[in-house]
């Protein structure tokens, strides 16, 4: 499906149901009803496939970062990895704790334990149940978890089976917030305060919807002022670091040296590394928590041997050093990326007006390295005008609305890979400024004059024929 039509397809799909289902029998109507708030707000996840999959456009959306898994690198070696054992199984053949355990996924666990400086590593399925592991099982009553407001939904939802006796949110980055949020939990819990219950604080390396770095090392030097008897430790989701960041892509916390300062981490495989599941690393006493008490591990079947083999696979990319460019190539396609887009004659201009703002490219030129994900924010109500534009110009890239984000902070999400190229990055800028000047003079304009941006007015024009 073309960009055009695949963008009328899907504002077609927001188009409210449920009026139109008075005589349906009530459970499908109930369930279209609560589905016509979700169009309403032109939220409604359709079924579409990305226009970039088809060679429509380019991708500026997905998460194969590294672009192992489009060029084809990561099958490659995943098809070695799987001739070194023919006789390989498909199946796992129970979960962890009966018929699913077998050598091989103890030997790459191991592997990657290794590989990032832990003692010990456990696979799951996905990220989703490796928070939901994490959070059910390593909290003991009567600890406690401080975190970063902007988590990811998953850990929210692992927080809600906790048996943490309270969970209380610093704002995002905040170290001051941080500060203030630990002392008060220190100052209103006995139990942590003699050091005999512990502070569990859970933050991201990057964010997910926002590109940007947690301060871990001033979190850690605030959390050893604050909690003296060192009763404070640290949980880090590194899903957007893996592959990305760090000595072979090991991540943040391998970047920094704080290996040995992090209880638990979390890196996914389904961004970077081309692949599905993740892994939990931590002492021998967190793999036995996990184990023992963690019902997406205990009630679910382990990962098959095809599966792991694409993990070791990713791996194997890593440690070689076969990814190192593809590391750099980010690094640099970001930088030369906000480069060209603030120096173009309308930056200024739209920032000034709200019609732009880029919050990674303050003083990006200053920090030691740059994220593959540089959010785009205009007017609220201009985030799908400025959608429809980049798809018009055959670029690949989707808005994120609530309840991905807050209500209110919607923006367009970019993600940048190591098979995107300086010709692909300079059009996307270009286009995003083309639009901007298109707003600014809409803006600007007197009566009599669309208030409507070009793409939209196609798209709207074509929503009929679909």
């Amino acid at each position: 499906m073309s960009s055009p039509g695949f963008l009328a397809s899907w504002i077609k799909a927001q188009r409210p149901r449920a009026p139109r289902m008075k005589d349906a029998p009530t459970f499908y109507r109930n369930l279209e009803e609560a589905l016509d708030v979700r169009r309403a707000d032109h939220a409604l996840a359709a079924k579409n496939k990305s226009t970039w999959k088809t060679g429509e456009a380019v991708d500026f959306c997905s998460n194969d970062l590294l672009s192992l898994g489009s060029t084809g690198q990561l099958r490659t070696e995943f098809l070695e990895e799987l001739a070194r054992h023919p006789n390989f199984p498909l199946y796992a053949g129970g979960s962890r704790l009966m018929d699913g355990n077998y050598d091989y996924i103890e030997q790459v666990e191991q592997e990657i334990a290794d590989f990032h400086g832990a003692e010990s590593a456990l696979i799951l399925n996905s990220g989703y149940e490796a928070n939901g592991a994490i959070y059910a099982a390593i909290p003991r009553p009567g600890d406690a978890i401080v975190y970063d407001e902007l988590v990811h939904a998953s850990t929210h939802d692992g927080m809600a089976h906790s048996l943490a006796l309270c969970k209380m949110p610093f704002r995002h980055n905040d170290v001051d917030s941080f500060r203030d949020t630990l002392a008060s939990v220190v100052d209103s819990q006995p139990l942590i305060r003699d050091g005999s219950r512990s502070v569990l604080v859970s933050v991201e390396s990057i964010y997910s919807m926002d590109g940007d770095v947690c301060p871990v090392e001033e979190l850690i030097e605030i959390a050893k002022e604050v909690c003296p008897k060192r009763n404070a430790v640290f949980i880090v989701d590194e899903a957007h670091a893996t592959g990305i960041i760090g000595p072979n892509g090991a991540g943040l916390i391998c970047e920094l040296g704080l290996q040995d300062e992090i209880a638990v981490r979390l890196h996914t495989f389904g961004k970077a590394l081309a692949s599905s599941g993740a892994v939990i690393l931590g002492s021998q006493s967190v793999r036995l928590a996990l184990l023992n008490f963690a019902r997406t591990v205990i009630y679910t079947t382990a990962p098959s041997f095809p599966a792991v083999a694409a993990i070791r696979s990713a791996y194997n990319l890593l440690k070689s050093g076969a990814t190192q460019e593809s590391q750099e190539n980010i690094q640099h396609l970001v930088k030369h990326f906000l480069t060209t887009i603030t120096s173009n004659e309308i930056w200024d201009e739209a920032n000034d007006m709200g019609i732009l703002s880029i919050p990674v490219s303050d003083n990006w030129e200053f920090r030691d390295f740059v994220t593959h994900i540089v959010p785009v924010w205009t007017r609220q109500r201009y985030n799908f005008w400025l959608v429809f534009h980049l798809q018009m110009s055959k670029l690949s890239a989707f808005p994120i609305d609530y309840p991905v984000v807050p209500k209110g902070q919607s923006r367009i999400r970019l993600m940048f890979h190591a098979g995107n190229t300086e010709a692909e990055v300079e059009l996307l800028a270009n286009s995003i400024c083309e639009w901007c000047k298109e707003m600014i003079d809409i803006e600007k304009g007197g009566e009599g004059k669309s208030k409507i941006p070009k793409a939209a007015q196609q798209i709207y024009a074509m929503m009929a024929d679909v």
